[in-house]
């Protein structure tokens, strides 16, 4: 687990310099200020983590009170958790506006429908916190130390929700929209579909404190390592020139986008257009061709 924890840090800080030196954050801001908020913070909690563990740093500052290094990570962590969680509803939204750029209307119908379902997450979150709260309770106590970590675990369980959702649309719709899969729009959130999948695992089985040993814990570090490494190579590789998307204008997705760029617009008039009746059609040419035909008659007569 050491050397796990060792990679981690190593792994964010890679990402770090390449996010920033390929200027992706001017893209995608808010994956920079998430990417910079764990790459500071990793270091500072594991070194926090393992003076709680056993204490060292004590001897170099002694004016310290006792258990200071084990309130800083209670606190350090799960104020990192929330920062995250708040960091990736934004994330979400960079990556959707990213994904449905060459479809403005799609763009701005999809991004209302995102606000819902992050409002629809708060929901979930409060009504989901009780049940939490009563099983740390055992473990945490009665007050606020179960309380936060209770609230923050719900929180990121919704967001993770949110975070599967997108990569299961953007999975379903790269046909459509043109996203190939080496654009780092896709990357983003395949990345965070696999820490969703961890963060899942660790609200579900683990209760309350648990052995950094445990099986659960190497299961979800795995996790997280793959995870960064797939942002690591996705930062690394030249991101391909996503080309402007022509489609024919009978296609569906175009018309969406033409609905849903009319939608929320007031004072717009729609032109409506009845199918036209072949029966009658038929009848005009005969009545053209008879026409002509009698014209064409007189002047052979005439001649």
């Amino acid at each position: 687990m050491s050397v796990m924890c060792i990679a981690e840090l190593l792994l964010w800080a890679t990402l770090a310099v390449l996010f920033w030196s390929k200027g992706l954050r001017r893209r995608f801001s808010a994956m920079g200020a998430y990417i910079t908020l764990h790459a500071i913070s990793a270091p500072l909690l594991a070194v926090a983590l393992m003076d709680s563990l056993e204490p060292r740093l004590h001897r170099f500052l002694p004016a310290l009170p006792p258990h200071f290094f084990g309130y800083f990570y209670y606190i350090g962590y799960w104020a990192v958790e929330a920062a995250s969680a708040v960091l990736l509803y934004f994330i979400c939204l960079e990556v959707f506006r990213s994904a449905l750029a060459p479809f403005p209307g799609l763009a701005r119908l999809g991004l209302v429908v995102v606000r819902w379902a992050a409002v629809i997450s708060l929901i979930v979150t409060v009504t989901t916190t009780s049940s939490k709260f009563l099983a740390l309770a055992p473990t945490y106590g009665n007050g606020i130390y179960a309380l936060v970590p209770a609230v923050t675990w719900s929180l990121v369980r919704s967001v993770s929700l949110l975070e599967l959702c997108l990569l299961a649309f953007l999975c379903l719709s790269m046909n459509a929209l043109r996203l190939p899969i080496r654009d780092v729009a896709f990357g983003l959130p395949l990345g965070f579909g696999v820490m969703s999948t961890s963060d899942f695992i660790l609200s579900t089985f683990m209760s309350g404190r648990t052995s950094l040993t445990a099986p659960i814990q190497f299961l979800c570090e795995s996790l997280t390592l793959l995870a960064l490494a797939a942002w690591i190579a996705y930062s690394a590789m030249p991101e391909p020139v996503r080309k402007p998307v022509v489609v024919p204008v009978t296609s569906r997705i175009f018309r969406w986008n033409d609905i849903a760029s009319a939608l929320g617009h007031t004072g717009t008039r729609v032109a409506v257009q009845q199918p036209a009746n072949s029966f009658f059609l038929t009848d005009v040419e005969k009545v053209v061709e008879k026409v002509l035909s009698r014209n064409l008659q007189s002047h052979e007569s005439e001649s």
